[in-house]
């Protein structure tokens, strides 16, 4: 069985009658973002099970394809991981073409560990094509970098679920000098903002939301760190959205916040 990325590509990425499943990232649900392989893998695809976040134009790449909606969303009515992994490997090992396509990036907060295990364990082979993670994609559509040389010496992806877990290592997050990239956290903005000012970041902090991200309806808010609950509550932040949280959005939340009553100070220190 062939498990490595450069070792399951099989002639045409795929041909009908044997057992390979292909892990597709969507990307943030503009087609025109997606990689050649992904849309080639869709094109071919007789079988696409596809989570929520991944955008009707991406799906309609995949004409032929019977589409299965196995979505997870939070406070939503979600379908068991137990059931996408049995239904993955019924269809992989009835040798069609199958497209496990995952919002944004595979890899990021995807469950694609899981789902690998599930394959492995019922010997279908798999390959996963990368997409554009939704942090990369909202720093992106913003024109900032989420690592800058003397503000940002790196970037973290966070769930907002961690916000909720005794086992987080705020204090660290609190003094990286790291970008923060906050995914499935618009419920627990307060619980997110709470942890790392309690940690010691800095009270004005800028914290940039962008609310789905890769739509025609994109939406940017700015805040500070200390106002971020309320500010974000207050203007109707929804799901889903990315926080980015750090000094290198300093200007561009400086820019989106003009003309607010409440602006972002000069960096202090």
């Amino acid at each position: 069985m062939k498990t490595a990325e450069t070792s399951t590509r099989a002639t045409s990425d795929g041909p009908p009658g044997y057992s390979h499943v292909y892990f597709v990232g969507a990307g943030p649900g503009d087609p025109e973002l997606l990689t050649v392989r992904a849309v080639r893998l869709l094109a071919l695809a007789e079988v696409v099970l596809v989570d929520d976040l991944a955008g009707e134009a991406v799906l309609a790449l995949a004409p032929t394809a019977r589409i299965i909606r196995v979505g997870k969303r939070g406070g939503c009515a979600s379908t068991p991981q137990s059931f996408i992994e049995r239904l993955m490997v019924r269809e992989a090992l009835a040798g069609r073409r199958v497209v496990r396509l995952k919002g944004g990036d595979c890899g990021v907060f995807g469950r694609l560990a899981e789902e690998i295990a599930a394959l492995d364990a019922a010997r279908v082979a798999w390959t996963v094509v990368p997409g554009i993670t939704a942090g990369i994609a909202a720093a992106a559509t913003l024109g900032v970098p989420l690592t800058d040389r003397e503000r940002a010496h790196g970037v973290a992806f966070i769930t907002g679920h961690g916000a909720e877990g005794a086992d987080v290592d705020w204090s660290a997050f609190a003094h990286s000098r790291l970008t923060l990239v906050a995914y499935m956290a618009v419920a627990r903005v307060g619980m997110l903002a709470s942890n790392l000012l309690q940690a010691g970041m800095p009270i004005d902090t800028p914290v940039i939301a962008v609310e789905r991200v890769g739509s025609m309806s994109k939406r940017n808010l700015a805040s500070r760190l200390i106002d971020m609950e309320a500010s974000f509550k207050a203007s109707g932040l929804a799901s889903p959205a990315v926080l980015l949280i750090g000094e290198a959005m300093r200007e561009r939340a400086l820019a989106l916040m003009v003309g607010d009553a409440v602006r972002l100070p000069a960096q202090v220190g």
